[in-house]
């Protein structure tokens, strides 16, 4: 995969769909490209957490302290709570999951992110591989802000183009899925 791709994808989708991101909170054993990303956000503050100690970096942040989460470590239903919980009222979460092909594995994932947030999509990164974008408010594809999203500078992959595409899925995806993506 283009190494850009990736960071660009996951960190500009969602700080481009919440409106008005104040703080993110990056779970993550390898951080340096997504918080390269980060960084042309300038009035976002970053807390970096390792995946590897995810649960017990959620546990200290405060109820409702966080905009908006990048997830790269597992996701069961004690993460997905704990991230609902730190999340603000507009919290967005993009993190990733298994490959659509494992149908069972994302159906029990988004089942237990149902239980807390509107707004559940996977989103394609330029190849096969998707990410997912859940939301307790904000649509990733009709709340957009466009001018964020053109203002960002130095990209080589994301643009507001690129947005509202990744969310199209092909039709056998789209009927798996169906009753399970929230959108």
């Amino acid at each position: 995969m283009k190494e850009f791709v990736y960071p660009e994808m996951m960190v500009h989708v969602p700080l481009c769909t919440h409106k008005e991101p104040r703080t993110v909170l990056l779970i993550s054993d390898d951080s340096a490209a997504l918080e390269t990303e980060l960084a042309r956000h300038a009035d976002v503050v970053t807390t970096v957490a390792e995946a590897s100690a995810a649960v017990e970096a959620l546990r200290d942040i405060a109820d409702g302290a966080i905009d908006v989460v990048l997830c790269e470590c597992d996701v069961d239903a004690a993460v997905a709570g704990h991230i609902a919980r730190v999340l603000s009222e507009e919290g967005i979460v993009a993190m990733k999951h298994p490959s659509l092909e494992e149908v069972q594995a994302n159906t029990v994932l988004m089942g237990v992110l149902g239980n807390y947030f509107k707004i559940i999509m996977p989103y394609r990164l330029w190849n096969e591989e998707t990410l997912l974008l859940a939301s307790k408010g904000n649509h990733p594809t009709a709340d957009i802000n466009l001018q964020r999203a053109d203002l960002l500078d130095g990209l080589q992959y994301y643009n507001s183009d690129i947005h509202p595409a990744a969310f199209a899925m092909p039709n056998y995806i789209r009927k798996t899925y169906l009753g399970i993506v929230r959108n």
